[in-house]
């Protein structure tokens, strides 16, 4: 066990864990942030992803010793965020959501997206949210909401 010290969404917290843990798993039981889910567990669906330092990032299979002094930034947050909030709302105005348990990783995907790209393009899109699977299938929804939040954000 080692004590680690992490920003997560802008708050320093201390955990003590095993140095391998990863970060999702800390997020989840040690510090209870239970908004980043627990997907696939081999960073092939996007579920947990999350910023560190500002890259969107599968916390499933990032050890929570090598997350650093970068900050973390959770779904939590995005309510703090101007992109995050935009997306959000772009979110429920399209309806994006089925059963939801995915959209946690898609929006943090796409709040990337947002940050690097403000224009996007359907290329651009596809490319940065290709990593996150959605079995409800409503990929249609997520590119519409992508667009309409950044025509907001304009």
């Amino acid at each position: 066990m080692e004590t680690f010290k992490l920003t997560v969404n802008c708050q320093q917290k201390d955990v003590t864990v095993d140095p391998s843990t990863p970060l999702l798993w800390v997020l989840r039981e040690d510090l209870k942030m239970s908004g980043t889910k627990y997907g696939c567990g081999i960073a092939a669906c996007g579920a947990c992803t999350v910023h560190v330092g500002g890259v969107p990032t599968r916390s499933c299979v990032l050890p929570i010793s090598l997350v650093g002094e970068r900050p973390v930034v959770t779904i939590e947050a995005m309510s703090n965020d101007t992109i995050g909030r935009v997306v959000e709302e772009a979110w429920e105005s399209e309806d994006v959501v089925q059963c939801g348990y995915c959209q946690s990783g898609q929006i943090m995907s796409a709040v990337a997206l947002l940050k690097a790209t403000p224009k996007p393009t359907d290329k651009d899109i596809e490319e940065s949210m290709g990593g996150n699977l959605c079995r409800c299938g409503t990929y249609v929804r997520i590119r519409q909401a992508i667009k309409a939040a950044a025509r907001q954000l304009g």
